[in-house]
């Protein structure tokens, strides 16, 4: 099962919605125009079922088979949200929206996905129910974790799902994956310190926040290098610190600081979580101060099932002959991870050759992964639900 020739002569169509969709970026769950163009275009093709407005805005396709004697549902996954990012590509197809950009790819993710369902509705080659989700708000908006409240699993009979995201780095046509964890859960942080303001040549008269803040900072740092077994992975980052002054010589009444925290284990997770707090309000009373820790939990890992992972891996295999499957896990964070905690399942990168990391402004989809992309997905049905 090479890439299928179908996908070379539908190309240029598949082609054509995904720069339609780069030049016309949306965020989150505002992905109206986008999800009307899917659902419209999953109509022509002739699927039997058309659902929109799931999970606000996501959209799902139900293409059946000639037969359904394995009585078999397979879910393929793709997400449709920009990133509110300035392109700076300079492509003829850029974004056209200020301030708003493809820079993640999921344009092409969802292109390929539609070049799929259109081969999938012409020769239904399988023995079973294609159930296609098109996704709103990965990037940040929690959109898998919508559609599944919802009921998205259980209304469509949905038994085990897949998905993918190009990956630069990886040469286009190749495919890289692992079993067990895949990507990190995503946790964030607010850090609000209160001290004593006053004039910055009195400090004997203030409790200084800046001075609290930035010993927080870096107690923060030892949590992952001294406190989880190196063996496991852990990501704690401070990313934004902003006082209540723009004055040179103001000692700041208050300091915010804003952060991510990144684990691939649970009980590393709920470690860490509780560790920040006893870090920040420790540090900030020991120094006279009081600091209010905001910590919410956002993405979890993303767990490929062991079963599922070796049938994708087989698939994209077969499509190209190139396949890792071994690929080291990645921090980044991924919300198709609320599917998998659903039904098991599988989560694969496609290469996206030497271009600039995705959320980059300078990242562009290469085109020519869209048949191996699309071909996979398809392959996905066709292998796991063959024909009778």
């Amino acid at each position: 099962m090479p890439v299928k020739n179908r996908f070379a002569e539908l190309l240029p169509e598949i082609t054509g919605w995904r720069r339609d969709f780069h030049e016309n970026p949306e965020l989150l769950f505002e992905v109206h125009r986008t999800a009307a163009k899917v659902a419209d275009l999953l109509r022509q093709f002739g699927c039997d079922q058309v659902v929109e407005g799931i999970g606000r805005t996501g959209v799902v396709a139900v293409i059946k088979g000639k037969t359904d004697t394995s009585g078999r549902v397979v879910g393929l996954r793709a997400d449709m949200d920009a990133l509110p990012i300035i392109e700076a590509t300079g492509a003829a197809y850029a974004s056209k929206t200020p301030g708003k950009m493809h820079a993640c790819g999921h344009d092409g993710h969802t292109a390929m996905l539609l070049g799929a369902a259109k081969y999938l509705a012409e020769t239904r080659q399988f023995d079973g129910t294609a159930v296609l989700i098109f996704q709103p708000a990965e990037e940040g908006g929690g959109g898998g974790r919508e559609m599944c409240a919802e009921g998205m699993m259980d209304r469509f009979g949905i038994q085990e799902v897949y998905g993918m995201h190009n990956m630069p780095g990886i040469p286009v046509g190749h495919f890289a994956i692992r079993p067990g964890a895949m990507m990190a859960a995503a946790d964030q942080f607010e850090i609000t310190v209160t001290g004593k303001g006053g004039h910055a040549a009195k400090p004997h008269d203030c409790i200084d926040t800046t001075v609290v803040a930035a010993h927080i900072v870096v107690a923060l740092q030892t949590i992952a290098s001294r406190g989880v077994d190196p063996l496991k992975q852990v990501v704690v980052s401070v990313c934004t610190f902003a006082t209540d002054s723009p004055a040179h010589n103001v000692i700041p009444q208050v300091v915010v600081m804003k952060g991510t925290v990144r684990t691939m284990d649970p009980g590393v997770q709920d470690y860490v979580e509780r560790r920040v707090v006893e870090v920040a309000t420790g540090i900030a009373a020991s120094l006279g101060a009081s600091a209010n820790v905001a910590y919410q939990r956002g993405y979890p890992v993303t767990v490929n099932a062991i079963e599922n992972t070796r049938f994708a891996a087989e698939v994209a295999k077969a499509v190209s002959g190139q396949v890792d499957t071994d690929t080291a896990p990645l921090m980044g964070a991924e919300d198709f991870s609320f599917m998998l905690n659903e039904r098991p399942g599988a989560y694969i990168f496609l290469g996206n050759g030497d271009t600039a990391m995705v959320h980059h402004p300078a990242y562009d989809f290469d085109d020519n992964a869209i048949p191996f992309g699309s071909s996979w997905y398809a392959g996905m049905v066709e292998s796991r639900m063959p024909a009778a």
